[in-house]
Order: C-alpha cells, then structure tokens, then sequence
C-alpha cells in the first residue's frame, strides 16, 4: 500500500511540475494569433456558463420600448461597435486581432437568442481572457440594460433603431 501512495504522489507532482514547466518556459500559447491550448476553450466556456447562469438576473427592470432600444443603440456605437461592429460593415481591424476574435452581434442571430440577463451579465462583468471588458465602473445599470435590450431584440427593432445603428457616413469633412 505504501507503494501505491508513494506513486500516487509522484505521479501528481510530476504533473505538476510538468504543466509548470510547460507554461513558464513559454511553450504555451500566448499570442492571439496562436492556436487555443487543448481543452481552453471547453474549459473557459464551461466556467463562463456555469457562473453566469448562477449569477445572471432573470428579469429586467426596463421595459423594451424605443426610448431603451434608441438609448441602447447610442450606447452600442459608442462603446461596442468597435469589436462587435455595426449592420452592414465588417469588423475593424482591432476586433480581427483579437483572440477570440468578438462575435459580430448585428450580423445573422447575433445574441437574440440570449436572455437579457445574461447580455447583462457580460456587459457588466465582462469576459475573462478574451477582448470583452466589464462596464459596471463605466456604465449605469440602466445603459447596461439599455444595450442588453438591444442585444436581445437586435432582430425587431423599429426603423428609429436600425437607423441610429447606421455607420456613420465617410465622406471629406465640412468646414
């Protein structure tokens, strides 16, 4: 029995000290032009799931009307169209350089099929190793749900909406 305790116990400090020296001697992927390391994605997400779904709020204390959708598209362009871009265009060069690169929300389904409080909860606490900051130190809770409802109905929204969410217009600039 002392045997197999004894193996037991190497063999973990083994593993140890071997993931140890896989990241410290830089062998482990750090660019963002690197392919992801095994299991980090299986394992980020299952984390990120599983805290969210434990911690999201479930209702939202704002209705959806053009007043929060229009309030949540100024909000959107100011602050997230530069990784998630805008209907129409395709993403900026700094949402291309990141890992993972951000998903483009006004494109396809984008996070209409997410709850509310789960946009909310990614607006407010952002999302760890990837380009997705946390806003509750930069935003009120009202602009947070603001642009989660727009998030959520990014599919229906009136033409006030879809035309706030236009790209600004290029052009040579007036005096």
């Amino acid at each position: 029995m002392k045997g197999f305790v004894l193996g037991v116990i190497v063999t973990v400090l083994v593993g140890v000290g071997g993931v140890f020296f896989y990241f410290s001697s830089g062998m482990a992927p750090a660019a963002t032009s690197a392919p992801p390391m095994p299991f980090e994605k299986t394992l980020a997400g299952m984390a990120l799931h599983a805290r969210i779904n434990r911690e999201m709020p479930k209702q939202s204390p704002l209705p959806v009307n053009e007043a929060n959708l229009l309030a949540g598209a100024a909000i959107y362009q100011q602050n997230c169209a530069v990784c998630h871009g805008l209907p129409g265009t395709e993403q900026t060069a700094i949402a291309k350089g990141e890992f993972p690169t951000p998903p483009h929300l006004l494109r396809g389904k984008g996070v209409t099929d997410d709850e509310p409080g789960e946009t909310y909860w990614k607006v407010a606490n952002g999302i760890r190793l990837t380009g997705m900051p946390g806003f509750s130190k930069f935003l009120t809770t009202d602009q947070m749900w603001q642009v989660s409802l727009l998030m959520a109905n990014a599919d229906k929204l009136p033409a006030s909406v879809t035309a706030a969410l236009a790209p600004p217009a290029s052009g040579p600039a007036k005096p």
